[in-house]
């Protein structure tokens, strides 16, 4: 039997329904257990009332930090008051309904990382949302196989299990005080210090999805991280890739005015009922270059 820490950074979200489906996995499947949800400083207090349940759950516990400091420094905090050998760290947004999720995380061999993926639910009622549509749309991209392909460029800190010996050795870069492209970067770092990463199919499950103004706010501010240190990132972010590919500045010139003409009308369209994947991509791309 082993040991294990479940760590979730939580940010505006209440963690009680899916800290009570992985209870009876942990305790079924683990010697010794813990799980800790860090709460970066939400404000809403129905939350943090609804997470203060946590609490008198058996090995659980949630804290209510007092500063918002960011997903990096978070989960930073997170490994560093957790007191087991392995470290699962586990999205607040998300759902557990496979049964064997912590058992198959256990009979996995580690010597590093070993991530487990993503699923997204199938809900007609959110066909006009976007973040599920483009989920979906990138469906392909979640399995196993195709993560392994570029195992670091694919690491994802939705769903992931890490040793403490290679945590300790590789934290996250706290530099990254906004949500996007940190668990890009850390990807980065773990090849650098040689920490091998593993896919398997274990996923969790994406139930939650934004609404369609908030997810384009979201992908602003996430761009606005990638510009910020593109530097960093060269090399493990499909957007750079693509636009050191376009070699002539006038190309680059030309999206810039089609986005400066008709980036409004295409954040209406995304913000709206019904809105396109295609204009989705053309917005990102417009909004990213008018950075530069």
């Amino acid at each position: 039997m082993q040991s294990l820490s479940v760590l979730i950074a939580a940010y505006n979200c209440n963690c009680l329904p899916l800290v009570e489906q992985l209870l009876p996995m942990l305790q079924n499947n683990l010697e010794a257990y813990e799980v800790i949800v860090s709460d970066d400083a939400t404000a809403d207090p129905e939350i943090t009332k609804a997470n203060e349940a946590i609490n008198q759950l058996p090995g659980c516990r949630y804290i209510l930090k007092p500063k918002n400091a960011g997903s990096a420094a978070n989960r930073n905090y997170l490994g560093a008051i957790s007191q087991y050998p392995l470290l699962l760290f586990l999205d607040c947004d998300i759902s557990v309904t496979n049964e064997q999720f912590i058992k198959q995380y256990l009979a996995t061999p580690i010597d590093g990382v070993v991530n487990g993926g993503i699923s997204i639910v199938n809900d007609e009622c959110l066909k006009h949302n976007l973040r599920y549509c483009y989920e979906h749309a990138e469906a392909s991209a979640h399995t196993a196989e195709r993560r392994q392909t570029n195992r670091y460029q694919h690491f994802r800190s939705t769903n992931f299990m890490i040793t403490r010996v290679a945590f300790e050795r590789c934290s996250f870069d706290e530099r990254f005080t906004r949500s996007g492209y940190e668990d890009v970067l850390y990807g980065k770092l773990l090849k650098q210090k040689h920490i091998n990463v593993m896919h398997i199919d274990n996923p969790v499950l994406m139930t939650k999805f934004e609404s369609n103004p908030d997810y384009v706010s979201k992908i602003e501010r996430s761009l606005r991280t990638l510009h910020t240190f593109q530097n960093d990132l060269r090399g493990y972010s499909r957007m750079l890739t693509f636009v050191s590919g376009i070699h002539l500045s006038i190309i680059k010139d030309l999206i810039r005015l089609w986005h400066r003409l008709f980036g409004k009308a295409e954040r209406r369209n995304l913000c709206g009922s019904r809105p396109s994947l295609l204009v989705f991509k053309l917005y990102r791309l417009g909004y990213y270059l008018s950075l530069q």
